[in-house]
């Protein structure tokens, strides 16, 4: 193949008026390099004549969700207040007996969750602070070897309720009532119920 001529720069026209000299590049800014793309223009018009409000947007979304959460701590958050006290009586659970067995006890608890032991071996007493209203309760279960034991029960240190289990397995419960509190929103409730 042969090779192709290439055609020559045309000379300058000495008639052609001289055109200025391009301006140095000021000192900080390194000088401009022919292989790289040329400087994007400023402002927000991109090529086409079209503004880019991405940036501007994503930005809104961010600043909006942000105040969101802001106005939702301060106008949600509600003023807490104390739970009022509840009052208690103190009862006295006594099991009696040997061996082993499961117990179930109600004890201070306004929802009303009892307190469940397994294992326990016997005798076993405890005096707790039930809330006034709830029913305090001991119930016993024994376990595979069975035998025997009692349940006893006191509120406010006089007596209730006996009842006892026998044999494997064997269950018993005590129960007792409690007065209801007396229900005045305006003075405060003594936390001792007595």
């Amino acid at each position: 193949m042969p090779p192709t001529e290439q055609p020559e720069p045309a000379a300058p026209d000495a008639s052609a008026p001289e055109s200025p000299a391009p301006e140095s590049p000021a000192p900080d800014s390194p000088a401009p390099d022919a292989s790289s793309p040329p400087a994007p223009t400023p402002g927000p018009e991109r090529a086409g004549g079209r503004v880019d409000r991405r940036g501007t947007a994503v930005g809104a979304v961010i600043t909006a969700a942000c105040a969101a959460l802001v106005l939702y701590g301060v106008f949600d958050t509600p003023q807490k207040r104390p739970a009022p006290k509840r009052p208690t009586a103190a009862v006295t659970y006594e099991v009696t007996g040997e061996g082993v067995a499961d117990l179930t006890y109600q004890a201070r608890s306004a929802s009303g969750k009892a307190v469940v032991v397994r294992g326990v071996s016997l005798p076993w007493k405890k005096t707790v602070r039930v809330p006034l209203g709830k029913p305090p309760i001991v119930t016993i279960t024994l376990d595979a070897k069975g035998g025997r034991a009692t349940c006893a029960l006191a509120v406010r240190g006089r007596h209730v309720q006996t009842a006892t289990a026998y044999g494997t397995y064997g269950r018993a419960t005590c129960q007792g009532e409690l007065p209801a509190p007396e229900s005045t929103t305006d003075t405060p409730v003594s936390a001792q119920g007595e």
